[in-house]
Formats: structure tokens, sequence, C-alpha cells
């Protein structure tokens, strides 16, 4: 209960102090704006802050603030500090880094910032891996909404009508100006989101109240506990498992769409870093509730996430307000999927510079997409094994993208003459993880993020000496280009 309530104080003090001192840094200032320079009506359009902040919010809290908290409290108590201090200096920074990138330079899209600050051999190889990612979080967050709708009718055969309705929507949402669509229906999926995580706290509060012993580790949840023992070191499993809370690299592919809909940037802090720290207390309520029905029911360690969270809303909530509360985590995942979708077109339309005023301009870009989104949701759901694939290197490949996000955020300050050290120190532990995950992970080493196909099978301590190597040699080359670009007044 304690770690818990601290943790929460982390998060709230951390925005007020750690967040100030970033907005020192990177100093928002009075200039035109994207959507005051390039309105277009579909793309660059000015909407109300408290619009753009929902907007964020719903784009970057996904299902990871809730189905990877519920795995990844099963690492231990430790979670409820490693989630907000890893939010406070590495998530938020990264996420409001990459936000003001994007805002100084026009609303551009990752792989242009990439591109700006990496040069342009990296640049292609980085677009088609983060387009590859995108088409993965399309996929995955058709397949979990999908899943949860059609699990409130047990042995139903809507399963695929369900997936298609789901997909049509985000086709719609990506072909339309930002304010038709999302713009109008954000609102009243924040308010639901808000009422249902609300809602598991009150209640979880009370009754810990009562039983404090609810946000401990009893004998039973620490015989299930994930751990080194059983394939799943803390390095680098929990900071795969858990990316949405502490630090996701699919942020930095959404920040351009409200960087282009932001009317000052004064309005940065509150929609990049709060909204982030925001993900973080919702990750810190579903974990505590994990904990708490773990140590109710020992059980469902050996559960899948998504039932575990369906008997969180029933106990705690009973199952009208239980209903109403996995439906605002059925919202979290779609309003994520459909601005991933809607960020393949604007990323791919700035790389082939493809004018997007046009409908159909918008739609030729969206065929090839909806194709290959068709054929991974019919390649994931032939088991559970693939789902389970296609689920590990989504995870891995997220944080992949954080890594290159920081490491052009630490360029792009220091040629600034800025502190990089914000984005450099999280790059370089994130480019550890990553490297420790791809080194050691083999069909042989599977965790709880199931048994990738590929990976090189190193000993752990082995992988953690190589991954250590590369971390200190990309943040050395970062700074060195910063400090380069810098000294050549570029």
């Amino acid at each position: 209960m304690l770690l818990f309530l601290i943790g929460l104080g982390i998060l709230v003090v951390g925005y007020f102090t750690y967040g100030r001192l970033v907005e020192k840094i990177l100093a928002p200032d009075d200039r035109p704006t994207p959507s005051v320079k390039s309105h277009d009506g579909v793309d660059f359009v000015r909407l109300p802050h408290w619009k753009n902040m929902l907007i964020q919010l719903l784009n970057i809290a996904g299902v990871g603030p809730v189905i990877g908290v519920i795995l990844g409290i099963k690492f231990g108590v430790v979670a409820f500090l490693i989630i907000p201090i890893g939010n406070i200096i590495g998530g938020a920074v990264h996420d409001f880094v990459g936000g003001m990138m994007s805002l100084r330079h026009n609303g551009a899209n990752l792989p242009t910032l990439i591109r700006m600050n990496t040069g342009k051999t990296f640049y292609w190889a980085f677009s088609i891996f983060m387009i590859f990612l995108l088409l993965l979080v399309v996929a995955v967050f058709i397949n979990i909404p999908a899943r949860l709708i059609d699990g409130f009718w047990p042995d139903s055969p809507f399963f695929w009508l369900i997936t298609g309705l789901i997909f049509l929507y985000y086709i719609v949402a990506t072909l339309f100006p930002v304010d038709k669509i999302i713009g109008a229906i954000y609102p009243l999926f924040g308010a639901l989101l808000i009422l249902g995580s609300f809602a598991i706290f009150s209640v979880l509060m009370y009754r810990v109240g009562n039983d404090p012993e609810l946000l401990s580790e009893s004998e039973e949840f620490q015989a299930g506990m994930l751990t080194a023992a059983n394939n799943s070191p803390i390095l680098p499993m929990l900071f795969v498992t858990i990316a949405c809370g502490i630090l996701s690299g699919f942020h930095a592919t959404q920040s351009p769409i409200v960087a282009r809909t932001m009317e000052h940037e004064s309005q940065a802090k509150s929609s990049y870093y709060g909204m982030m720290v925001l993900e973080g207390i919702i990750g810190m309520i579903w974990a505590a509730a994990g904990l708490a029905i773990y140590n109710l029911f020992p059980e469902l360690m050996r559960d899948n996430p998504t039932l575990v969270l369906s008997k969180i809303t029933n106990y705690f909530l009973g199952s009208g307000m239980g209903t109403l509360t996995v439906i605002s985590v059925v919202i979290l995942a779609i309003t994520s999927g459909d601005t991933a979708m809607r960020s393949l077109r604007l990323s791919l339309a700035e790389m082939f510079g493809i004018p997007q005023q046009k409908m159909r301009n918008r739609f030729g870009l969206c065929l090839p997409l909806i194709a290959i989104v068709t054929l991974l949701l019919w390649w994931s759901n032939q088991s559970v094994e693939t789902f389970n694939q296609l689920w590990v290197y989504f995870a891995w490949g997220n944080q992949v993208l954080a890594c290159c996000t920081l490491t052009a955020g630490t360029v792009w300050l220091i040629r600034q003459k800025k502190p990089g050290w914000i984005t450099a120190l999280p790059g370089a532990f994130m480019t550890f993880i990553v490297a420790t995950y791809i080194l050691w992970i083999s069909p042989a080493h599977g965790g709880p993020l199931g048994r990738p196909k590929v990976g090189f099978g190193l000993e752990l301590h082995t992988a953690y000496v190589l991954a250590i190597v590369f971390a200190l040699v990309t943040t050395a080359w970062s700074i060195w280009h910063g400090r380069k670009l810098a000294k050549n007044g570029n």
C-alpha cells in the first residue's frame, strides 16, 4: 500500500518539478505553431487545448497501461516505483521532446525528424521499421478490442464482424479531417476512460482501507511471480512488458498529430509531459487492481491478462459498472489504433511528398495499408501462438522506436547547445534494455510475452555486457554527432 501511494506521489510531484525543468530546457515560446502557419482543414487544424490533451492521452494510452501492467505487476511491488520513476525521467521526457521537435519543424512526422538528426542512411532503415511496427499496432489494436467485445457473448460467431466494424472505423478516422471524427468523439471517449479508471481507484482504495494486505506480496503471489528463475528477469523483461506507463516509442509517432492542432507552444508541457504522467497514474491504478485480484485469486496468475481484466472489473465493480469499465479499456485500444493508422498515412505522405488535401490522395495511400493489415489480422488469428508472436515483436519494436527517438532528441538538443542529458540518460538505458532482450531472448528463454522465434539466445550476463557496450557506443555517437552539427552551424 505504501509503495503504491509513494508511486502516485512521485508522478504528481515529478510533473511540477522535473517536468518544469524539462520545460525550461525546451523553452516553448510564442512563435506561430503548425496549425497557424500551415492550416489545411484536414491535418493542420486548430483545436481547443482541452481537446488536444484528450486526443494525446487517448492516442498514447493504448492497452499497455491496463493489459501490460496487469501482466507486469507479476514482477512484484517494485513495479510501483519503477513505473513512476521511469515515467517522469523517461517516458514523459520522451513524449515532450518528441512533441517539441515536431512543433518546431512544422508538425513533421517521426521519420523526417530522424532524418534531420541522424542522417539519410539510418532514416530509410528506421522508416521501414516504423511502418512495419505501426502496421503491427493497427492489427493488435483491432484484435484486442474485438476480443474484449466478443467476450461479452461466450462462443459467439461475431468476432470477425466486430473486427470488420472496428477496422472500418479506423479507415474512416484516417481519411477524414482530424476535427470531424477524432476531435468530435474523443471528448466522450475520454470521459468514459476517466470514469472507468476513477471507479476502479475508488473501490480499490475502499477495499484496501479494510484490508491493506491486498497491495502486498502474499505467499501465494510470490509463488507465481515472474523472476529470473522462470525466464523473466526484470532486466529486460519488465521494461518490455510494461511499455505504456513507463516509456513507449509508439507515442512519438502520435505526437505530430497534436503538434499540427496545437494553437500555442505553451500548451506543450500539459499536452505531452502531462498526459504521459496521467497515463502513468492510470497504469498505477490498474497495476494495483491486478495485484489485489492476484492476491484474492492466486490461480489467475496463470491466466491471460484479458481474462484477469474481466475478473477485476466484475469483482470490484459488479457486472453493470464493470461492463462500462471494460468499454473504457476497449476505447483505449481503439483510440490508439485509429491514430496509428492516421500516423501511417501522414508519414507516408511526408516521405513521398503526396499532398493530403484531396480525399483521393488520402484514400490511395490507405489502400495498401488496408490490404496489409487485413493479412496481419488473418494471420494473427490463426492460433493463440500467432497472436502471441505478433504481440512479442510489437512490444520489443515499440521500445526500439523509443531508443531511436531519444537518440534523435539528444542530437537535436545538443545541436542547439542545450542539455542533452535529459534524453541521453533514458536513451542509453532503453538501448541497453532492447539490446539485452534481442541478445538473450530465444524459444528457450521465453518469458511472459511468449516464446519469440527470433533472438540470439545468449546467456543473460553475456547479453548484459554486450548491451552495455552497445548503449555506450550509441550514446557517445549521439553526443558527438550533435556537437558536430552544432559546430557546423546546422
